[in-house]
């Protein structure tokens, strides 16, 4: 039988007089955790990485970081001191120095000249402790562009100096500073002077023990310096041979002209002496137990020195040094000897030999 086409299709109409109940799904259960002390979080295991293995190659790796980082430090540490805590020539001495280019890159003819003011306190006879003092240490270095040398002047070593007539060169120091000095060394020698470096003496003793101290090699030496200890002095005693010394006894050592050890001995030996200090700086300063201490010497060095030369051009100075070297010291030997107006006795050097030597310093 066939639907009603006049009824409607579809689900049956609800009776509004009958009642339904509602049911609706529990949430599912959680499981319960155990409570966990105040304070603390549930751990949270995390993958475990897997440990690097210490090859050759990461060895190495590191261990040339670890160089480059040394060397990173110690050149900072140099252009802190240099730049800021290096004392600077006066403007006279700045003022008389010929312009040149960095030592790095150009031939420059440097001057260093250590003084024989005495610190404070001695009772060595007629020393100075202030005011205008002798250079007691006279040294050309020419490096730069190729070159390696250094020539020795001894102090008493007779010169005219401009406005003072003939006299030791190491008066020209205690007449018009360094100013004065490289005007008396250019008109003696005939060459320009680019950089002027003054040794602090005070603090050169902190410079060598800064390095671990030095080993010297030469004869015997019995020195007394400043009047010696009995007379709030120094006194030197060396053996034979080499001897491992310290800041003290490579001071003494610089400045020792009487030897009682070797009365032959005179300011020729010392100026010997003192190259022979500045090589074992140097060979210090390269060896391994040197490297290690680089920071320190970094520190040191500037402040045993006034120059004319800030951070950069010291900084260029120690770098053009330590790839090509000072080269081999030679000295300025007098060979004869002059009576001075003041009735003193000084050095003469012929003229034809001074400039040979002269010209090996420039030509090296």
């Amino acid at each position: 039988m066939s639907p009603d086409p006049r009824k409607p299709t579809g689900p049956p109409e609800r009776d509004p007089t009958a009642s339904y109940n509602v049911y609706r799904s529990r949430p599912r259960a959680r499981p319960i955790e155990p409570p966990q002390p105040a304070g603390k979080q549930p751990r949270v295991k995390r993958p475990r990485r897997a440990k690097r293995k210490w090859t050759i190659g990461r060895i190495v790796k590191t261990i040339l970081l670890a160089l480059v980082g040394w060397v990173v430090l110690s050149v900072v540490i140099f252009f802190f001191s240099a730049q800021f805590v290096q004392d600077q020539v006066d403007r006279k001495a700045k003022a008389a120095l010929n312009s040149g280019g960095p030592p790095i890159v150009s031939a420059s003819n440097i001057l260093i000249l250590g003084s024989d003011l005495r610190s404070k306190g001695t009772k060595e006879p007629g020393a100075a402790t202030s005011g205008p003092s002798r250079s007691d240490s006279i040294q050309l270095m020419r490096v730069g562009g190729g070159h390696g040398s250094k020539l020795s002047i001894p102090r008493d070593t007779v010169v005219d100096i401009p406005g003072y007539g003939l006299n030791k060169v190491n008066a020209a120091y205690a007449f018009g500073g360094a100013a004065l000095s490289i005007r008396t060394l250019r008109s003696y020698l005939g060459i320009e002077i680019n950089h002027v470096i003054i040794v602090n003496f005070d603090k050169f003793p902190d410079l060598i023990n800064s390095m671990g101290g030095i080993d010297f090699t030469g004869g015997c030496v019995i020195s007394k310096i400043n009047g010696g200890f009995a007379n709030g002095g120094y006194t030197l005693r060396l053996k034979k041979g080499t001897t491992h010394i310290d800041g003290d006894q490579a001071l003494a050592l610089a400045r020792t002209r009487k030897n009682e050890c070797k009365a032959s001995d005179n300011d020729l030996t010392r100026v010997v002496n003192q190259q022979k200090i500045i090589n074992a700086m140097r060979s210090r300063l390269h060896s391994p137990f040197g490297f290690l201490r680089w920071p320190l010497i970094a520190w040191s060095a500037p402040q045993a020195i006034s120059s004319d030369m800030g951070a950069a051009g010291l900084s260029g100075l120690a770098a053009t040094v330590a790839v090509s070297g000072s080269g081999s010291p030679a000295v300025l030997k007098p060979d004869g000897a002059v009576t001075l107006p003041d009735g003193g006795a000084g050095l003469t050097v012929s003229p034809a030999y001074r400039e040979r030597q002269v010209q090996r310093f420039l030509d090296r």
